[in-house]
């Protein structure tokens, strides 16, 4: 049996449903905060799925009874939210992540899967980024809750005897997606097609990952780390190529066939959107594609395929 934490939101309902097409077991757990059953259709009627919020212990201690392998997905995805609500980021990020560790000690749990974020580098130094980078110094709450993440994990992984995977992923974007940058510029567009407010400067250059590349190379590595013996292991999962904001924002009008006026918000700290928001961010992959992985698209490909998958589900 598989658990799969968060299953209902954006990445893990994909994850769920590659998972079901091939042949495992699924249970889902989600408290449908920042997720919906409408995103497992496709799945729901061959899984289990517990509505409940992992804040409590015996919600989570029930979750990973009879359970071999965990997929922990369950977070709150909104990185601005740092400075607003810092208590609410270290609950449903550390708190939830402490809970499941401690139901999976006593538990027959063997792998334990974990999706970090980029943001755990902060403004790096060496780009692309290898996963070896240090020191890491977030400079936001949500990057900083996604570290303490990790070191618990790893910590519980090397004296309770089961194994751990981490993933640092890159901005993941592709349908079902309900926040972040395409999202919004989409919503923004529609309310007013003349003008298109874009946060910071525009020159904030990024990568981004197709969902689809995403859930391949999480599963591809899975079985890649399972051969390898190692307790614990960090992968970067990206593209290798970046682009603008101000790139996203032309591709986003070209394909809603509109010509608006763009209005720069100019940002904060040299023209980042937010404050914690990382200017410049690109992982170096070449760890993950030793493995046998690689992207099929690159961050263009994956914001115009993203733009008209959402555009045809609202």
């Amino acid at each position: 049996m598989i658990l799969v934490t968060g299953g209902a939101g954006f990445i893990g309902s994909h994850l769920v449903d590659a998972l079901v097409e091939k042949g495992y077991k699924v249970r889902v757990l989600d408290d449908l905060s920042a997720g919906s059953l409408d995103n497992l259709k496709n799945s729901i009627d061959r899984i289990e799925f517990i509505k409940g919020d992992m804040r409590n212990f015996e919600t989570v201690k029930e979750a990973v009874e009879g359970v071999e392998v965990v997929f922990h997905l369950a977070a709150n995805p909104e990185v601005r939210i740092s400075s607003q609500s810092p208590e609410l980021l270290y609950e449903t990020n550390v708190l939830i992540t402490y809970n499941l560790l401690q139901a999976i000690k006593d538990s027959s749990v063997d792998y334990l899967i974990f999706t970090s974020s980029s943001t755990v580098y902060g403004d790096a130094k060496k780009i692309p980024t290898p996963e070896d980078y240090a020191p890491l110094e977030p400079i936001s709450v949500y990057g900083g809750a996604k570290l303490a993440a990790e070191a618990l994990i790893s910590g519980y992984a090397h004296i309770f005897g089961f194994r751990a995977l981490i993933f640092r992923l890159a901005n993941i974007i592709g349908k079902r997606s309900n926040h972040g940058v395409i999202y919004d510029f989409i919503n923004k567009l529609r309310r007013n097609p003349e003008e298109l407010e874009i946060l910071g400067d525009g020159t904030q250059r990024k990568s981004y990952l197709h969902v689809s590349d995403t859930v391949e190379g999480i599963l591809h590595i899975f079985e890649h780390f399972k051969g390898e013996g190692k307790i614990y292991d960090v992968y970067n999962l990206g593209s290798e190529d970046w682009i603008t904001v101000r790139e996203i924002a032309e591709i986003v009008s070209e394909e809603m066939g509109l010509n608006p006026r763009f209005k720069f918000t100019g940002g904060v700290d040299g023209g980042r959107g937010w404050k914690g928001d990382v200017k410049l961010m690109l992982l170096d992959i070449s760890k993950a594609k030793s493995t046998g992985w690689r992207p099929r698209m690159n961050s263009y490909e994956a914001v115009r395929k993203t733009v008209r998958e959402l555009l045809e589900e609202h």
